[in-house]
């Protein structure tokens, strides 16, 4: 199922985006609108490894073995 969403932009920046579409790229502006968001989840996710890693090289996270460890 899907959402319609409505945005609003300004000329310039909807010029990039049909330019963009035009090119055949991608097939419409929403295709468009959702690689971008899936690009911006990507770099979130990236981001949060990132720090993850960064915990783990300094020791703020243990390993855990069991759920029992957990409880």
């Amino acid at each position: 199922m899907r959402n319609i969403v409505t945005i609003s932009l300004p000329k310039q920046l909807n010029d990039e985006l049909e330019k963009e579409v035009k090119t055949g790229r991608f097939a419409s502006k929403s295709e468009f609108v959702r690689c971008l968001i899936r690009l911006w989840q990507e770099e979130k996710l990236a981001k949060e490894i990132s720090e993850a890693e960064k915990d783990i090289a300094a020791g703020r996270i243990r390993e855990v073995k069991s759920l029992k460890e957990i409880r």
